[in-house]
């Protein structure tokens, strides 16, 4: 398959096998051209080693395409970086030695000052950056033994060492932008959610407001027909409505059809119902909730109290608290006036009656 990463390894292949080409074009004025055909062997089958092998893992999920940002060079694996050292201490000194002396400062003769620049920039970028920087010092000390620093310098080991350093600054940079790419997406995603959400929120405001509409919208047209003289029918579906709307305000995700013709009967006998939803209910599903809002409907008619409080809140065995008063004045911790407490359990936990 044609990718990026393909065409680049195709052009490094073809780079080295050049760079080794050139140490042929003079073989017949060397001493001893075995050697220098071996050394060429060992430079060009260490170089397309570090090109070509991978991870074993990585060989399996490279058949897989992926976005190029999230698919750096891999890194290289530990015996083909030390067979790179190896190449970078041998090369230089088999050239050397099977050129003989006197043409050791020709270009075919020192060929491999960029070949194992190349070498150790394929290194680098594979991720093996001490290995990388531990062949060029080979490489450094070999050219100083063989031709001398500054001859050395002069025929192209500052390009190598260049090559090296820029492929390290680029490695850096994708890996930085890399990083920077994936907590953008993070980022994107996270916005996303929020978004989704504040819809949502959005939407059950909208039916909020439209259901408090329907509710309060009657009453409200006969107090303005009325100038706000009510009679007693009025002031009483008056109340109702507002008892109404405060339960689909403060606990919606407690009602349902048999809750609401609860609530209202509970309000036509004169009781007072005070709902609270503070949380607890958001990680049931629907037909948890059905559970425990047909046992609230079955606990609100059979209730006797002048004062209900139904209550939700944050537990780990208690879904729903229904607390009944006799009287509608006094304070909650007065034992004596309260004649309900219970406790409905969430779906797989048992709580007792009281």
């Amino acid at each position: 398959m044609l990718s990026v990463r393909n065409v680049l390894i195709g052009l490094a292949v073809a780079f080295t096998a050049y760079l080794g080409v050139r140490g042929l074009l003079g073989l017949g004025s060397v001493e001893s051209p075995l050697i220098i055909i071996a050394t060429l062997a060992v430079y060009v089958a260490g170089t397309w080693v570090c090109l070509l092998v991978q991870r074993p893992g990585e060989a399996r999920s490279a058949r897989v395409e992926q976005p190029v940002h999230a698919t750096p060079a891999s890194r290289l694996p530990l015996g083909a970086a030390i067979a790179a050292l190896f190449v970078a201490a041998v090369v230089p000194t088999g050239i050397a030695l099977g050129v003989g002396e006197s043409v050791r400062a020709e270009p075919f003769a020192t060929w491999y000052i960029g070949g194992i620049g190349a070498l150790m920039t394929i290194v680098m970028v594979r991720r093996r950056p001490w290995f990388a920087w531990a062949g060029m010092v080979l490489l450094t000390a070999a050219c100083s033994a063989w031709i001398g620093l500054l001859l050395a310098l002069a025929l192209g080991l500052v390009g190598s060492l260049m090559w090296v350093t820029a492929a390290q600054l680029l490695v850096y940079a994708i890996d930085r932008a890399v990083s920077d790419t994936e907590r953008l997406a993070e980022l994107q995603q996270a916005a996303s959610a929020w978004q989704a959400s504040q819809a949502g929120r959005q939407r059950e405001r909208r039916v909020q407001v439209q259901r408090a509409l329907a509710l309060a919208g009657p009453v409200l047209t006969r107090v303005v027909r009325s100038g706000g003289h009510l009679d007693e029918e009025g002031r009483a579906s008056a109340r109702l409505a507002e008892g109404r709307l405060r339960d689909e305000l403060r606990g919606p995700r407690l009602l349902d059809d048999d809750v609401r013709a609860a609530l209202e009967a509970a309000r036509r006998r004169g009781a007072t119902v005070t709902m609270l939803d503070e949380g607890g209910l958001d990680d049931l599903d629907a037909d948890a909730l059905r559970v425990i809002r047909a046992e609230l409907a079955d606990t609100i008619r059979g209730s006797t109290s002048r004062r209900l409080y139904i209550r939700t809140a944050p537990h780990d065995s208690v879904a729903v608290t229904v607390v009944g008063r006799e009287e509608a004045t006094g304070t909650l911790s007065d034992d004596d006036s309260v004649d309900l407490w219970r406790e409905i359990p969430r779906p797989n936990a048992a709580a007792p009656e009281r």
